[in-house]
């Protein structure tokens, strides 16, 4: 039927989601998910929310759920704009800012979902190379040569390397470019990074992304979130209403809040999955596998005598489920999901049967 297709859709190179498999006994660490649950309180209020009422539409603005954030992160509720999962966010954003005659600047080895976004919204763009160690260099996303960028957009911490760039680059950046928007896509930084939300009321280019599908682990429930200046998150409620008035159902709603105000479970369940980094990290060093510095609910390993590819499909033979792009620069690496301690004991062994020790 493909000869009913638009112009657009056949140009389009569709953003590949990690694996869902259907497989009994599986280790699973392929897609970032947080592997302790979410808040108690939050499936109480998604319970709680499950009654006659879903016969009604929800609050098209979602004001509770606002509420809550601004007040966590000492803002105004009209400096936050939410929506369906960060990645709706983002396709927001990318019309609604990132859009410009210049092009829009981002790493080579990103999310890539921001070069689908920018073919299917017609965006001009330039990837920069990361530095050899996989760092994001300041100065290539400063004005050179009389050359400004369209805008600006990139993960703190990155994915898939894991590596954080440290609030004070984060913040040259923001300020060396005040004619241009600079979105920080932090769906990590609960994990080991220092957020730029708090240089919002400084910079009025800022706009920072976060998801409640990582820390929150609230990935099935779809929440995301912009905080930024609100002339920023007027034109993503624009786009957002040109689109779907109603993006968050009553349950999200209910569960998001309920998590922003659990404070403390937040804070403990994300200690736990650092600490189940730092010993994996160890554990893998300890087997001969480079592994990058990691901010993030994962980590990006290789190892120096076996192929990346061979030691995934490897694993997956013991229902052990890993990440592997098949990108250049990057080809040899395994993006490796922090699970539990059980399941990382799990995966260590695995390697440690693989390769022959």
């Amino acid at each position: 039927m493909s000869r009913f297709w638009s112009a657009v859709v056949h140009g389009l190179t569709p953003y590949v989601p990690g694996e869902q498999p259907k497989l009994d006994n599986l280790v699973k660490l392929n897609t970032n998910e947080h592997p302790y649950g979410p808040s108690p309180k939050a499936l109480e209020a998604i319970r709680a929310a499950t009654g006659d009422s879903l016969r009604l539409y929800p609050d098209p603005n979602a004001d509770a759920l606002k509420a809550a954030l601004a007040q966590r992160h000492g803002l105004q509720p009209q400096q936050i704009f939410v929506g369906n999962g960060s990645d709706e966010v983002l396709a927001h954003a990318f019309m609604a800012l990132l859009k410009q005659d210049r092009p829009l600047r981002f790493p080579d080895i990103s999310y890539s979902f921001y070069p689908v976004y920018c073919g299917l919204y017609d965006i001009p763009h330039r990837t920069i190379p990361l530095a050899e160690d996989f760092s994001i260099r300041v100065e290539d996303y400063l004005p050179q040569d009389g050359e400004q960028p369209g805008a600006i957009i990139f993960p703190n911490p990155n994915a898939p390397t894991g590596r954080l760039l440290p609030l004070e680059a984060v913040e040259r950046i923001v300020a060396g470019n005040p004619d241009a928007v600079v979105l920080v896509d932090e769906a990590y930084v609960d994990f080991g990074g220092e957020s730029a939300i708090g240089l919002i009321d400084k910079y009025p280019n800022l706009l920072v992304v976060h998801t409640f599908s990582k820390s929150r682990s609230l990935a099935g429930l779809r929440v995301g979130f912009a905080a930024g200046h609100a002339d920023l998150i007027e034109a993503l409620e624009r786009v957002k209403n040109s689109f779907n008035s109603y993006p968050l159902d009553r349950l999200a709603i209910a569960g998001a809040v309920a998590s922003v105000e659990d404070e403390a479970f937040f804070q403990a369940s994300c200690r736990k999955v650092i600490a189940t980094r730092e010993k994996l990290i160890a554990d893998m060093r300890a087997l001969g596998f480079e592994v990058l510095p990691s901010a993030a609910n994962f980590i990006f390993a290789s190892h120096p005598q076996r192929d990346g590819a061979e030691l995934t499909a490897e694993l997956r033979k013991r229902a052990i489920i890993v990440r592997h792009f098949k990108a250049a620069r990057i080809d040899q690496f395994m993006r490796i999901t922090i699970g539990t301690d059980e399941q990382c004991d799990i995966l260590v062994e695995a390697l440690k049967d693989i390769l022959g020790r």
